[in-house]
C-alpha cells in the first residue's frame, strides 16, 4: 500500500504550486496564522485542482479539454446510477492536530452535481468553480465533521503548522517517511488518498503534453 504514497505528495505538492504561482507563498504563509494559513491552502488547492479545467467557459476547444480531463478523473461508471453513472465526490479533511493551530481546510469534489454544467453559445459545458470546493472550519466545525463519515472519506491531520507547511515547501516530501516519523495521521479510507493523488498527477501528465508543466 505505501507503494503509493511517495508520489502522492510529489503530485500534490505540484498542484499547490499551481495554485500559489509563485515561490514566495510558502514563506508568506509560514509567517501566517493557522486561520490565514487553513485559508490560503483551500484556495490553492481549489485552483491547483481546477487548474486544467479553468478555462472550460471560454470557447468550444478549452470545454473539450476541460470535459475530458472531468472525465477521465470524476466521472464514474454506475448501473446503478442515474444515466448509468455518478461523480466522484471524494471528501477531506485536512487539518493539524495541534488544537491551538485552528488550522482546518474541508476538500470536496463535486459537492454540488446539479451545478456541475452551465449553458454556453457551444453547448453545455463544465462549471470549473463546481469541481472543487474547499471551506476553511473553525476547531469546533472541524472536530465534528471529523468524526462524521458521511462528512468526511479522509482525515489528513499533520502535527501541526509547521508539519502542513513542509507539504508546499520542501521538494523532499515523501508522506511514507511523514507516516514513519508520526508527522502526520490518516483517519478514514485511505483509498480516497491515492484518488487525490491519481487527480494531480493526472494534471501534471496533461501539463506534460502540453508543454505547460510547473517546475
Amino acid at each position: 500500500m505505501h507503494a503509493g504514497f511517495p508520489c502522492f505528495t510529489q503530485d500534490i505538492q505540484k498542484v499547490l504550486q499551481l495554485g500559489a504561482n509563485s515561490d514566495e507563498t510558502p514563506k508568506l504563509l509560514e509567517s501566517a496564522g493557522g486561520t490565514v494559513v487553513a485559508g490560503g491552502i483551500a484556495v490553492l488547492l481549489k485552483l491547483g485542482f481546477g487548474f486544467i479545467m479553468r478555462n472550460s467557459l471560454v470557447d468550444a476547444e478549452q470545454a473539450k479539454k476541460a470535459k475530458a480531463f472531468f472525465n477521465d478523473n470524476f466521472v464514474i461508471t454506475d448501473p446503478n446510477a442515474p444515466n448509468g453513472r455518478r461523480y466522484y465526490q471524494g471528501k477531506f479533511l485536512i487539518r493539524t492536530q495541534k488544537p491551538g493551530d485552528d488550522m482546518n481546510v474541508w476538500l470536496r469534489f463535486c459537492n454540488k452535481p446539479d451545478e456541475l454544467f452551465v449553458k454556453t453559445p457551444f453547448g453545455d459545458a463544465l462549471n470549473p468553480l463546481a469541481v472543487v470546493d474547499s471551506k476553511v472550519l473553525k476547531e469546533e466545525k472541524a472536530n465534528h465533521i471529523a468524526s462524521d463519515p458521511n462528512k468526511v472519506d479522509l482525515v489528513i491531520a499533520f502535527r501541526d503548522l509547521n508539519a502542513m507547511l513542509g507539504l508546499v515547501g520542501r521538494a523532499d516530501v515523501d508522506i511514507v517517511g511523514l507516516l514513519l516519523e508520526n508527522v502526520v495521521l490518516l483517519k478514514g479510507n485511505v483509498g480516497h488518498l491515492f484518488k487525490l493523488g491519481a487527480i494531480a498527477k493526472d494534471i501534471e501528465l496533461s501539463l506534460e503534453n502540453s508543454g505547460g508543466l510547473v517546475h
